[in-house]
């Protein structure tokens, strides 16, 4: 059993919670997920993880209520437990085996939308403990969707908000931040590391890829397993076929087809859309979450 630390609501639909799991925070690091359950008979939910504390033997975790599961998710208080808290699954963001001084010498460019800042955090964060500062963009539709603004604006370098409405921050969005510093405010970047819902992670790629910025997306938007049995996660980088649980959550942004995903996401919700994918995709669909068996 893993006991809810404390809990905080970010706004009417996002929550955040501390949970004690020992073993995951001893080994987890930036880009990898727990998969959650509230008890035996409860959905399996990936949620990437947010913050951890390895002294403190605390996880953070940050979801949205979509759903029933994440609703009874959301009613749980500071005290209650979740049954299962499985982790770190994914590999850990790719930069982090990159030799300290050369990570130095990098410019580095975030790009959050929505929940996304959850995991972007955690990841601005380590550059910060190492003696590195990125720039951040948070984007959201409206202020009452921007979270985390707080905790990001003490480990980012330069923190920008964008909403679509223009209720905070600048107004557009997260492209028309990015075209603002390159193009108006001359900054350059060795990187973006972009996590958002996957249009967004789309059109962020497309601007990059013209600009030449080396871009990584992370996947966990399309996560349903969690473990690679299901093939929900089934996406084509490259022409190849990954799975994002277990191949990712991250990939390079330019060679993502980001149409596909979202298609497939979108027929993996329905049982017509599973028998399809299913006859479609063969012995690479896997189907082990139960559905299409």
């Amino acid at each position: 059993m893993y006991e809810i630390i404390e809990k905080k609501q970010l706004s009417d639909a996002i929550v955040m919670m501390e949970v004690k799991a020992e073993r995951v925070a001893k080994t987890c690091l930036p880009g990898q997920f727990v998969i959650v359950k509230i008890d035996e008979r409860g959905e399996r939910i990936p949620l990437t993880i947010c913050d951890y504390s390895r002294e403190k033997g605390t996880v953070t975790i940050v979801f949205q209520t979509v759903g029933a599961s994440t609703l009874r998710m959301a009613s749980l208080e500071k005290g209650d437990f979740f049954r299962d808290f499985v982790g770190p699954l994914g590999k850990y963001c790719e930069w982090i085996d990159e030799p300290l001084e050369e990570l130095k010498g990098k410019k580095v460019l975030f790009v959050a939308g929505g929940v996304g800042t959850a995991p972007v955090y955690p990841q601005v964060k380590w550059l910060r403990e190492k003696g590195i500062e990125a720039d951040c963009i948070i984007g959201a539709r409206n202020k009452s969707l921007v979270i985390l603004e707080e905790e990001m604006s003490r480990v980012a370098g330069n923190l920008y908000v964008t909403t679509d409405d223009g209720s905070y921050g600048m107004k557009g969005n997260v492209n028309d931040c990015i075209k603002k510093l390159v193009s108006e405010e001359g900054k350059s970047y060795d990187m973006v590391v972009a996590i958002g819902p996957l249009i967004m992670m789309k059109f962020v790629s497309l601007l990059t890829k013209e600009l030449h910025i080396p871009t990584i997306v992370s996947l966990n938007p399309i996560m349903v397993d969690g473990t690679g049995m299901c093939g929900a996660c089934r996406v084509s980088v490259g022409g190849e076929v990954k799975f994002a649980c277990v191949d990712g959550p991250e990939f390079d942004g330019h060679l993502v087809d980001f149409d596909q995903a979202m298609k497939r996401q979108q027929m993996y919700k329905t049982e017509e859309g599973r028998t399809y994918l299913k006859e479609q995709e063969g012995a690479t669909h896997h189907g082990g979450c139960g559905h299409c068996n």
